[in-house]
C-alpha cells in the first residue's frame, strides 16, 4: 500500500462539509475512512471556532465534540516557518500547514488560494476537482 494522499482542507470546506454536506462532506468521509490523510494546525482550529461561533452559533455547542472528532483524524502540524505570500494573511495559514504537512493538496473554496493553483508543489483545487483528481489514486492505494 503507497502512501496516503496528504490534504489540508481548508476551514470553509470543514464547514460546508458540516454545515451543508455535498462535495466537502464527501471529502470529510474520505478523512474519516482513513482513504486520504488530513493535515490541519492549531491557527486553523481556531478560525474553525470562530467562524461557527460566529455563523453559525447553534452548532457552538457542538464545538468541544467536533473538535475532539477533527483531532483524533487529522495530524495537527506546527508550522515552522511564516508565509506572507497572499495578501489575506489567514490564507497564507492554510500554506504554512500545507508546508510543514509534505501536502500534496489543497481543498479550498477561496478564490485567492485557488488563483495560485499550485504553491511549491502543493495542487490547490476546488473540492468537485480534487474528487475528481483524486480517485485514481485513492484506488490504486
Amino acid at each position: 500500500m503507497g502512501r496516503k494522499v496528504r490534504v489540508v482542507p481548508d476551514t470553509n470546506i470543514l464547514i460546508s462539509a458540516i454545515g451543508f454536506g455535498g462535495k466537502p462532506r464527501e471529502i470529510l468521509k474520505l478523512v474519516l475512512d482513513k482513504k486520504i490523510k488530513a493535515i490541519s494546525s492549531y491557527t486553523l482550529f481556531a478560525e474553525f471556532n470562530d467562524v461557527i461561533s460566529k455563523k453559525f452559533p447553534k452548532l457552538t455547542s457542538e464545538l468541544d465534540r467536533i473538535q475532539k472528532h477533527f483531532r483524533k483524524n487529522m495530524e495537527i502540524v506546527k508550522p515552522s516557518q511564516g508565509i506572507h505570500t497572499l495578501q489575506d494573511e489567514p490564507d497564507n495559514r492554510v500554506l504554512e500547514a500545507a508546508l510543514e504537512g509534505n501536502c500534496g493538496y489543497i481543498i479550498t473554496g477561496d478564490n485567492d488560494l485557488l488563483n495560485l493553483k499550485i504553491y511549491k508543489n502543493i495542487v490547490i483545487l476546488k473540492p468537485d476537482d480534487f474528487l475528481a483528481n483524486i480517485q485514481n489514486l485513492i484506488l490504486s492505494d
